[in-house]
C-alpha cells in the first residue's frame, strides 16, 4: 500500500476512527523514538513531558498545547484499548446523528474542560498539597461524547452483555464509578473523567434547548485548519438558491428537527423506516 492510498484510506473514515488511528499511531510514536534515540545515543529523558499534561498551572502557561497533546498520549495498552472501543462505540450511535464538526467539538472541548479540572483541583483541594502529576489519556473526551449521547438520547437502549440497557444508565454508572474511585487512585484521571462528562451534559442540555455552546469553538479550528491548506486558484461562480429551493430546505428541517425530538424522547428504535431514511440522508448532505 502506497502513501496515497494510505491517505485515501485515511480520508474516507470517520472522525471516531481517524481519532482512534491517531491515538494508534502516538502511542507506537514513543517506542519507535526510543530505539532511534538509543541507536544515536541521543538524550530521550523528559521528551514526552513537553505533552504530557502536568498537574503544574505554571508550567502548563509555558505548555499550553498540552491541554489538547496529552489526550493523544496514553500509559499503557489496555488505556488505549478500553478508550478506544468506547471511543468506537459511542462514535456510532453519536455519528448516526449529529454531524462530524458537532462530534469533534464535545471531544476537543471535553478534553480541555477535563484538562483544565485536573490542574485546578490539584491547586485547591488539600489532599494534593505538593503534588504534580503528569496526565495523559482520552478519557476525558470520550466521556464527553459518551455522556452528550446519553443525555440527548436518554431512553436509547444498547446491548451491554446479555442484556440491553439505557444509555442514561449507563451514563450514570460510569460517573459514579468516577466519583468514588478518587480515594482509591488517580485521582486526576477520574477528576478529569467528571469534567468531561460534565462538558457532555452540558453541550447536550443547551443543545436541547437550540443553543449550541460549540459552534464558537468550530468556528475558531476551522479557521485555523484553514491557514494551513493550499487555496486552489478557482474561480468561483455563486448562484442565489430560488425560493422554492430555500423553503424546501427549511421544511426538511422542520422534518429532521421533530426526529431528533423524537428520539430524544423515545429513543432512536422508535423511529418509523422513512424517519430513519429522512436522517440518514440528512446525515450525507
Amino acid at each position: 500500500m502506497n502513501w496515497n492510498q494510505l491517505t485515501y484510506r485515511f480520508k474516507s473514515l470517520s472522525i471516531a476512527e481517524k481519532l482512534m488511528a491517531l491515538n494508534g499511531v502516538f502511542f507506537v510514536l514513543p517506542f519507535v523514538l526510543q530505539t532511534i534515540f538509543y541507536l544515536f545515543e541521543l538524550p530521550i529523558s523528559g521528551l514526552l513531558s513537553w505533552f504530557q499534561l502536568s498537574a503544574d498551572a505554571e508550567l502548563l502557561l509555558f505548555r499550553p498545547w498540552t491541554l489538547i497533546s496529552y489526550s493523544f498520549l496514553h500509559s499503557g495498552f489496555f488505556h488505549l484499548f478500553w478508550n478506544m472501543i468506547l471511543l468506537y462505540y459511542t462514535g456510532q450511535l453519536f455519528l448516526n446523528l449529529f454531524p462530524a464538526r458537532t462530534f469533534t467539538n464535545v471531544y476537543f472541548m471535553g478534553v480541555v474542560l477535563g484538562g483544565v479540572l485536573f490542574v485546578t483541583s490539584y491547586a485547591l483541594f488539600p489532599v494534593f498539597q505538593g503534588m504534580r502529576p503528569y496526565m495523559v489519556g482520552a478519557s476525558a473526551g470520550v466521556m464527553a461524547t459518551f455522556v452528550f449521547i446519553s443525555t440527548y438520547t436518554p431512553n436509547q437502549e444498547v446491548r451491554f452483555f446479555f442484556f440491553n440497557v439505557k444509555l442514561k444508565y449507563l451514563a450514570m454508572a460510569f460517573v459514579f464509578l468516577d466519583v468514588i474511585q478518587i480515594p482509591n487512585g488517580n485521582a486526576g484521571g477520574h477528576l478529569a473523567h467528571l469534567g468531561g462528562a460534565y462538558l457532555g451534559f452540558l453541550y447536550a442540555s443547551q443543545l436541547q434547548k437550540g443553543r449550541d455552546i460549540g459552534s464558537s469553538w468550530g468556528a475558531f479550528w476551522e479557521r485555523f485548519s484553514k491557514m494551513f491548506q493550499s487555496r486552489p486558484n478557482l474561480k468561483k461562480v455563486y448562484k442565489n438558491p430560488t425560493p422554492k429551493t430555500r423553503k424546501t430546505a427549511s421544511v426538511n428541517q422542520q422534518k429532521i428537527d421533530t426526529i431528533l425530538d423524537k428520539i430524544s424522547t423515545s429513543g432512536y428504535d422508535s423511529l418509523t423506516k422513512e424517519e430513519k431514511d429522512i436522517l440518514f440522508q440528512a446525515g450525507k448532505e
